[in-house]
């Protein structure tokens, strides 16, 4: 019983400590003249002149207050400042403290300074418990880097951030941040967006409805409906990454780069733009598409890299390129195009098809023409082999040699001179389409007209010329095809769809479920997403 009677002692004089120091008094330390009016103040110390009172850590000086002691509440006027410690100072014409619920309310001309920032404002509420102070009457906030406005906004200071839901412009030397919602650090200097927000310089324009900045390093990653735009440079992707100092972007996942001088898309999973150097590099599923008139060309490659400024641009393509467009299509290991020669180099067992005639070679060398954007001529350098089908038969119309050299008009081969040591297989019809015979001889150069429909109109050897024509009978099978001869129609590219091998269109549609899935937790604040965080790993 004793025992009982000591715990019970003992738990009454905890409570009784415990609960006088939750609701310390506030404490008078200094009034020039202290007064009590309980007919115009009732219950209420009037106290004038260098007035000091501090309650648990925070000191409050003013001209003239109003003490309420049994409530523990005071109202302060004129030149009234707040300090808790060295991390908060609070001045205004006017305030109010609560020190059983350790609140503050402050207004006129309110000044909230902390180690890192300055904050001005009407009116500002201040919880002493949560540390944290916020308004809504428009408010102006200073750093060494920026300056922020809104028309509300709360501030935390165990975590020394600003959190702004309402119209909130962060103003830095280089750039304008325009959101309903911004989380500011300004210790660390990182923001993070929500909703839909802009970054605006004199260099580009960033969109983006859910994004990371940090003003300190000039370094951001942008997700969800985010694109960066130059004035010629549209750049767009599930994930953005930018570094300002550097002026350098990069994209990853459903990347689309739109160059507006150029006429052209770059597409892919991941690129990167180097702005001041004019280049570019993307790849996985990497392909362009090049506007010209009516109608587009669009290139694949494994890996396609774009040096060079305007008129003077380089593309290079490596691994498996392929190309389409209605008029011609090819394939070939590696690619170099020259915007400035108008010279396009198809590199590594390169093919083409111009319509029905289907062209191989050692190297292939496209010329066009920079001022009408059409092509002009085609140079087949080593082993050049064009075929074609006979358009009534079973057979093949071939011409071989050392070197193929075409002329375009309108996109269509209409001319084609094959030199040295040239070999022909040719089904010669008369005008109603009557098979004639297999025209098959060699000689030392052969020149070719070609029609509308892409078929031979004429074609004419010089110098050494031995051969025959062959009744259709007559000729033997293994005869009727050149050394050397391949039929490749069954790779023909005839569509844009088909500039894809089939091993990178089963891979990009992996890329695009994982796509689906990530999109599902969009709705996770980017601030505990680790590759947000994780932006300077990356560059270490």
């Amino acid at each position: 019983m004793k025992k009982y009677s000591f715990l019970t002692f003992i738990f009454l004089i905890s409570f009784v400590v415990g609960f006088a120091q939750k609701t310390s008094k506030i404490s008078i330390e200094n009034a020039d003249f202290q007064d009590v009016n309980e007919y115009e103040l009732p219950g209420a110390f009037l106290l004038t002149g260098n007035v000091r009172a501090i309650h648990d850590g925070v000191v409050m000086t003013c001209n003239k207050a109003y003490y309420y002691k049994n409530e523990n509440y005071i109202k302060a006027f004129g030149n009234v400042q707040m300090v808790q410690g060295d991390t908060l100072f609070l001045n205004s014409k006017y305030a109010e403290y609560n020190g059983n619920l350790k609140q503050a309310y402050a207004t006129g001309d309110v000044i909230m300074r902390s180690p890192e920032s300055t904050l001005v404002t009407d009116t500002i509420n201040f919880d002493r418990l949560k540390q944290e102070a916020y308004y809504r009457s428009y408010g102006t906030i200073t750093n060494k880097e920026n300056t922020l406005k809104s028309k509300s906004g709360r501030y935390y200071l165990n975590q020394k951030k600003y959190q702004f839901l309402t119209a909130v412009v962060l103003t830095n030397p280089e750039y304008v941040i325009k959101s309903n919602h911004l989380d500011f650090y300004t210790s660390s200097g990182h923001s993070y967006l929500f909703g839909p927000s802009t970054i605006t310089s004199k260099e580009n324009y960033i969109y983006t409805e859910n994004g990371f900045y940090n003003t300190k390093q000039n370094v951001g990653h942008f997700k969800r409906k985010s694109y960066i735009k130059y004035k010629d440079r549209l750049i767009e992707g599930d994930s953005l990454y930018y570094d300002r100092k550097r002026e350098f972007a990069s994209g990853t996942n459903n990347v689309k780069i739109t160059d507006s001088i150029n006429k052209a898309i770059i597409r892919g999973n991941y690129g990167e733009v180097y702005k001041n150097k004019d280049s570019l590099f993307i790849t996985k599923h990497a392909n362009i598409r090049y506007l010209m008139e009516k109608d587009s060309m669009f290139i694949h490659a494994k890996k396609i890299i774009i040096t060079g400024k305007t008129g003077e641009r380089i593309v290079r393509g490596f691994n498996n390129v392929r190309f389409f467009k209605t008029d011609l299509s090819g394939k070939c290991d590696s690619l170099h195009s020259n915007q400035k020669m108008a010279l396009t180099k198809l590199i590594g067992k390169p093919i083409l098809w111009n319509f029905e005639n289907q062209m191989t070679g050692d190297v292939m060398h496209l010329i066009g023409n920079n001022t009408t954007q059409k092509l002009d001529s085609l140079k087949v350098l080593n082993n050049a082999f064009i075929v074609s089908k006979d358009t009534l038969g079973i057979g093949y119309n071939q011409v071989k040699g050392q070197n193929l050299y075409g002329k375009f008009k309108l996109n269509k081969l209409y001319e084609v001179d094959v030199i040295k040591n040239t070999e022909v297989n040719y089904y010669m019809r008369n005008d109603k389409n009557e098979l004639i015979g297999i025209n098959k001889n060699v000689s030392s150069k052969i020149n070719m007209q070609i029609d509308d429909t892409s078929k031979i109109d004429t074609i004419t050897f010089f110098n050494q010329v031995d051969g025959d024509i062959y009744p259709d009978k007559d000729l033997p099978e293994n005869a009727r095809k050149l050394r050397g001869f391949i039929w490749r129609g069954d790779e023909r590219i005839k569509s844009k769809e088909e500039i894809f091998p089939p091993d990178e269109v089963d891979a990009n549609k992996v890329i695009q479920d994982a796509k689906n899935i990530e999109m599902k937790k969009d709705d996770i604040p980017m601030k505990v997403r680790k590759e947000t965080l994780n932006y300077d790993r990356k560059k270490k």
